[in-house]
């Protein structure tokens, strides 16, 4: 069982900054843009008055003129076109999150403005500083995950550190992440049972307290991920270290819902040789055909390099896939090998098993060039727009793969010498479902 449970390690990032949520009592939103009234004082004090901005943020939500395009093949004027409608889109959404902001803002004044308080009393004061701490306290959200099938929710304790615990209250089975984080517990939005970390029931409001709990999985946080431990035994792996190499800085960090198998993103991502077959009109585009492609690597290894790509990969257990890339300028490569060039991408896949037909991918983008980059606005719209293109030119070719593994079909015939890395993540795969004690290609426990 430990065998399994270390093969069910998984690592998710969860971003649990300070966020702020706009009461909707008090701000009117119109389709296609903001109206903004803020209210000052108490009521019938200071009157309405309507915000400065106003004509700043009323503009149209373009989402819905965004033109169809998905699995068509663009010209030059419908690329525009497209492109015309993301600056749009970003500009839409920029104004959004600065209005928020700037809304925000002026209640702290409003509230903390010596002027205003002749016009508030002790006790209303109090409720509306309690009401915007509370607003500005948001940081205990709740995350929806599944695992191997199963439903989860994430979140913080009291003590700030993560837990998950199985997404169904033990009352009425209702979906725990539809409620709320309370002082460290979460709360069921049906009945108000709240639990902890540990899956204790700790708050039954209208009855009598029952010793009662749910199920709830080991975290454990590193580096900016949460690990989940799956497994029945306690955790014995070390984990291991997903930063970028050094020099490297962090330029995006993307999560997608892909409806595929995480074995089947996996055997993608651990295959080059398709690259100039399937991304002609992405990275690959313009690449020639090598007359031979292979994958060198030491005799019990998960980690190499491409020939003649000047590519490092590595398969690293249980479900993530690492790449460092030598290029030129993007979208080119440069060299025989990543030694020989001086700018690199370092990528990090995480492909997260949710079901039969579905995986949650974590990709992390590393540059050790160009870190004027990450200070452009909205450019990492840029980065999910690419990647999204990259992996729609995969997952035609491997949504039509699952459907014919369901039916029976082998996905592994005929293996060559550049699917190495691939058949060796399937035979470590078949080595854990087995139960097998001793995995291939890694070091005796």
């Amino acid at each position: 069982m430990t065998a399994i449970a270390a093969a069910g390690a998984l690592s998710l990032p969860i971003s649990l900054c300070r966020s702020c949520k706009i009461s909707s009592k008090k701000f009117q939103g119109v389709k296609g843009g903001f109206r903004v009234f803020a209210t000052f004082g108490e009521e019938n004090s200071l009157g309405d008055k309507k915000s400065p901005w106003g004509t700043i943020f009323d503009v149209e939500d373009p989402r819905s003129k965004v033109p169809q395009c998905k699995g068509k093949f663009l010209d030059v004027y419908q690329a525009l076109e497209v492109a015309r409608y993301d600056i749009q889109y970003c500009d839409w959404r920029a104004r959004q999150d600065l209005l928020t902001i700037m809304l925000l803002h002026e209640k702290v004044v409003e509230v903390l403005n010596p002027l205003a308080r002749e016009y508030k009393s002790i006790g209303t004061m109090k409720k509306e500083l309690a009401e915007l701490q509370g607003e500005l306290a948001q940081a205990h959200k709740q995350i929806p995950i599944d695992c191997f099938e199963e439903p989860w929710v994430l979140f913080r304790g009291k003590d700030g550190n993560p837990g998950c615990v199985q997404n169904t209250c033990a009352h009425r089975a209702c979906p725990l992440h539809l409620g709320s984080v309370n002082e460290g517990r979460i709360q069921c939005p049906y009945h108000g049972w709240e639990y902890t970390t540990d899956g204790k029931c700790e708050k039954m409001p209208s009855t009598r307290l029952l010793n009662v709990k749910i199920r709830s999985l080991t975290c454990l946080e590193q580096e900016g991920m949460i690990w989940i431990w799956p497994g029945d035994d306690p955790p014995t792996a070390t984990l291991p270290s997903l930063q970028p190499p050094s020099g490297f800085e962090i330029h995006a960090e993307i999560v997608m819902e892909l409806p595929v198998e995480h074995g089947l993103l996996l055997d993608n991502l651990l295959d080059l040789a398709h690259a100039p077959f399937t991304h002609t009109s992405t990275f690959a585009k313009g690449w020639n055909v090598p007359s031979l492609v292979k994958f060198l690597t030491p005799a019990s290894g998960l980690q190499g390099y491409w020939d003649p790509y000047p590519i490092d990969m590595e398969f690293r257990p249980p479900c993530m896939v690492l790449s460092t890339i030598g290029i030129s300028k993007p979208g080119k490569l440069e060299g025989q090998s990543t030694k020989e060039c001086t700018t690199h991408l370092h990528q990090l896949h995480v492909c997260l098993p949710s079901s039969r037909k579905k995986t949650r991918l974590l990709y992390r983008m590393s540059l050790d060039f160009a870190p004027i980059l990450k200070h452009i606005p909205f450019i990492h719209y840029l980065w999910r727009h690419f990647a999204e293109q990259v992996l729609n030119e995969d997952l035609r070719l491997v949504i039509g793969q699952q459907e014919r593994m369901v039916n029976g079909a082998n996905v592994w015939n005929w293996p060559v010498a550049y699917d190495k890395l691939g058949v060796r993540y399937r035979l470590w795969r078949d080595a854990v479902e087995r139960g097998a004690k001793q995995l291939p290609f890694s070091k005796p426990m």
